[in-house]
């Protein structure tokens, strides 16, 4: 029931808000709570609104008044939950369940039932993390040899798919960006009730979430934004009636409405009314009234628009089919023939055939639709794994999207499609004669989502944060004294004044660097002669500071084949190279072995070769691909040949930086996890930091506080790389959101800082030739840098960006970097032993 402790609203204002969206004109939050009073003739007017808007999209969609729904199977996975909703009766206890989970058997034989009826999704419903409340689900697991209920998820969705070609439908409640990136490959879509954002509904006692760590508002705003970030197709909704007031209902909308304007992955918003059950907290409770739910279903398509598909389940409205339809629903939801809504089994589903009638009664056809949407469907690549799609296509009609509803399920092998090389394969050659062919990717106006939702979560510095001249002038002092000092909490005002030097006192700071850089290593500039290879640049992760990526269908896109990769690793120890550096884009068609063996494709060829290989943002993915720990795939790649990795895929590791960033990439704490494994393993890796695009100081101050950490903890970094962004073609520059790079300025005191905070904890500071030419890599070797990089002999990322300092350098060019700034020159393993002259 709706708290109606707000007033409600007078009836000039509820006219008023009518006024505006019957002209399209954008509401407030006031004027949707508002609407949601709308009763008698405003109802009616507010219905007509929201059909129309509905019946404009669907028209725009190509399928003009179509209603869907999905045939399915409700497979209760395990009704154990570490939660405690008080209205629920699905999650119950273990001695009410002959065990805690069903059997991989009891899995299939349902999911068989329902590829005979015709049904085409496998809906796993489940509670939230069962094993970490009750011994008998962690038990139950540890006896069949899996680590989570995820685990065990995984195996039976693999299990449909390859023995019965059901699509599964993924519910487990709430998950982190790792686990949607493990869950992807085997189900084309998930889904999670965000139900409402009233964080007292679930913080107070007698709240209906009180006691369930699950059901923090916060939280599950969290997965609606990493299920974006990851691409998976998703479903969420709320649930209405119980207990929270019109502006906690309206703000839950506008918070959907946020998540699917920046990442277009919400394929499905459900509006859900409450209906009290027996033997449960909350059965007292009054139902949801069903004008309530009408009134806030056409708000919901008032805000969220033509392109949303929007759900009212069918079994829980008291046959006011008309109504719900009217209101602006154009998807019934999931009709099983097979099985009871297991959340809701006191309440039938209806007969298909009576959901035809009432569909055609109200002026609409009913047309089944797969588990994932048309429009996903149609799109493919990057919201379905490549392995998941012969099952999608196999019952998808390719002009609608929508379900070959004679179709019949058979089971397919889940695996990898042939690998294609090829494409613009002399890319690395070329970037330096024809440059690219276009100055953006094909899909650059939908891949990164809505570009004034990005724009609204950029992070501005605190006014007067920088310090006054009393902290630069201690900063300054302590900087010569006793550097590392600065990257304390106890000297921040310092450091933050010291990243806002200039003129003289950034001279005299790129003074103290240098003697510090002197102490700490000598005067030798240290360079490797090493090859960049980038194997494939297709990837869909939609990263928005990336000019690199491309598209499967791009000019520019390609692939390089194992002998290539070889080839080149050939090539660059035949001119002397001791390194090889890949990386490549999070290509959906690389085989789970790939990356191994690129590694023994190299080592097999060029025994002596150092392979220095794959961002912390391939690893992780390609783990998750696997489905095994990072651990583990590290060690695979360890016993392949690996030797080292590359500390990128870092750019600033802030959160709130990285997802106006990077959209899709890993969130700082995973990459943190995988270098510090990595480390754990005796795999050394870099370090870096991305800055001038849409960071601050104080942003730069607390990456280099975590890389210090994690340094402290393994002593794994060799070095830290300073990169300049490269604003050129970067999507998120064209856009208008990003700086042009950084200024000189600001170049000059990140190296110079770079140097100081990390003194005693990393010892080796890099400039990027690439990104700063040869004249302002020399003016950082008089600045605390002592490394150049390597010769790269091929580079394409920064040149892909716009960077306009070519590709490759001798070692007679480095050297003479070296000697322009004054300083001697020495070539260098990847871990910056001696090598040969």
């Amino acid at each position: 029931m709706v708290d109606r402790s707000d007033s409600l609203p007078t009836e000039a204002s509820v006219r008023r808000a009518l006024g505006r969206a019957a002209t399209g004109r954008a509401l407030d939050m006031d004027e949707a709570g508002a609407l949601l009073t709308a009763r008698g003739a405003a109802l009616d007017e507010l219905l007509r609104v929201a059909g129309e808007i509905r019946d404009a999209g669907l028209r725009e969609a190509g399928r003009p008044g179509v209603v869907t729904y999905s045939k399915k199977v409700f497979i209760p996975l395990t009704r154990l939950c570490r939660d405690r909703c008080h209205y629920c009766t699905f999650a119950t206890v273990p001695h009410r369940l002959p065990a805690a989970y069903l059997e991989r058997d009891e899995v299939l034989a349902i999911a068989r039932e329902g590829a005979a009826q015709g049904c085409k999704e496998a809906l796993f419903t489940l509670g939230d993390r069962p094993e970490e409340r009750w011994p008998a689900a962690r038990e139950w697991l540890d006896e069949r040899g899996y680590d989570s209920t995820l685990d065990y998820l995984r195996a039976c969705a693999v299990a449909v798919l390859e023995e019965t070609g059901l699509l599964p439908h993924l519910n487990p409640g709430v998950l982190s960006w790792s686990e949607l990136q493990r869950l992807k490959p085997v189900a084309p879509s998930m889904g999670m009730m965000l139900e409402t954002t009233a964080t007292r509904l679930w913080s107070e006692p007698g709240g209906p979430h009180f006691g369930s760590p699950d059901k923090e508002p916060a939280v599950r705003l969290r997965v609606l934004d990493d299920a974006g970030r990851v691409g998976v197709p998703f479903t969420t909704g709320i649930l209405i009636g119980i207990g929270e007031n019109r502006a906690e209902r309206v703000d839950a909308l506008f918070a959907i409405r946020r998540a699917m304007r920046e990442y277009g992955h919400l394929q499905e918003v459900i509006v859900q009314n409450f209906r009290a059950k027996p033997d449960t907290a909350m059965r007292g409770m009054p139902d949801a009234e069903l004008h309530d739910l009408a009134a806030t279903v056409a708000v919901a398509r008032v805000l969220l628009g033509p392109k949303a598909r929007i759900q009212a389940p069918p079994n829980l409205i008291a046959g006011e089919y008309d109504l719900l339809l009217r209101a602006g629903i154009d998807d019934w939801g999931g009709v099983s023939p097979v099985t009871p809504d297991h959340v809701n089994p006191e309440r039938p589903w209806p007969q298909l055939d009576e959901l035809v009638a009432r569909t055609a009664g109200a002026g609409f056809t009913l047309r089944e639709r797969l588990t994932v949407y048309p429009e996903y469907v149609r799109a493919g690549g990057p919201w379905l794994d490549p392995r998941l799609l012969p099952h999608v296509t196999a019952l998808a009609d390719p002009a609608t999207g929508l379900a070959v509803e004679a179709a019949r399920p058979v089971g397919r092998p889940w695996q990898e499609p042939e690998e294609v090389f090829g494409g613009r394969t002399d890319l690395h050659a070329t970037i330096d004669v024809t440059g690219r062919t276009e100055d953006r990717r094909g899909d650059f106006d939908s891949v990164y989502g809505d570009w004034s939702e990005v724009a609204n979560k950029v992070t501005r510095p605190v006014p007067g944060s920088g310090g006054g001249d009393a902290d630069l002038r201690a900063g300054l002092r302590l900087a010569a004294d006793d550097p590392a000092a600065l990257l304390t909490p106890a000297h921040e005002a310092e450091a933050l004044a010291l990243f806002g030097a200039d003129g003289p006192a950034l001279d005299e700071l790129c003074r103290i660097a240098d003697d510090v850089r002197r102490d700490a290593v000598g005067d030798d500039v240290t360079y490797v002669v090493n090859r960049n290879i980038n194997f494939t640049n297709v990837c869909y992760v939609g990263c928005r500071f990336c000019a690199f990526a491309q598209r499967e269908s791009d000019a520019d896109a390609f692939r390089l084949s194992l002998e290539q990769v070889a080839d080149r690793a050939e090539e660059a120890w035949t001119a002397g190279a001791t390194e090889v550096c890949l990386q490549g884009g999070i290509d959906p068609k690389m085989p789970v072995t790939g990356y191994a063996d690129i590694v023994r494709a190299i080592k097999t060829r060029v025994p002596g070769m150092h392979v220095h290989a794959f961002s912390p943002m391939e690893i992780v993915t390609a783990a998750a691909k696997a489905g095994v720990p990072v651990r583990e795939w590290l060690v695979r790649l360890r016993e392949a040949g690996l030797d080292t990795i590359p500390g990128t895929a870092a750019e600033i590791l802030d959160d709130d930086v990285r997802w106006v960033l990077t959209k899709g990439k890993l969130p700082a704490a995973a990459w943190v996890e995988v270098v510090s494994t990595a480390h754990e393993l005796g795999i050394r890796s870099s370090s870096t930091m991305m800055y001038g695009h849409v960071d601050h100081p104080g942003q730069w101050l607390a990456h280099l506080r975590v890389l210090a950490g994690v340094q402290d903890r393994t002593g794994g970094f060799t070095e830290f790389v300073a990169l300049p962004f490269v604003h050129t073609n970067a999507p998120i520059y064209l856009a208008g959101i990003a700086r042009p790079g950084p200024t000189w300025q600001e170049n000059r005191v990140v190296h110079a800082m770079a140097r100081l905070l990390l003194h005693g904890r990393i010892d080796n500071i890099q400039c990027s030739w690439v990104k700063l030419g040869d004249a302002g890599t020399v003016e950082m070797l008089r600045g605390g840098c002592n490394d150049l990089g390597g010769t790269l002999m091929e580079e394409t990322i920064s040149r892909m960006a716009g960077s306009g300092n070519g590709s490759a350098r001798t070692e007679e060019q480095l050297r003479a970097i070296a000697t322009a700034a004054g300083r001697p020159f020495r070539k260098r393993t990847t871990a910056y032993g001696h090598t040969r002259v």
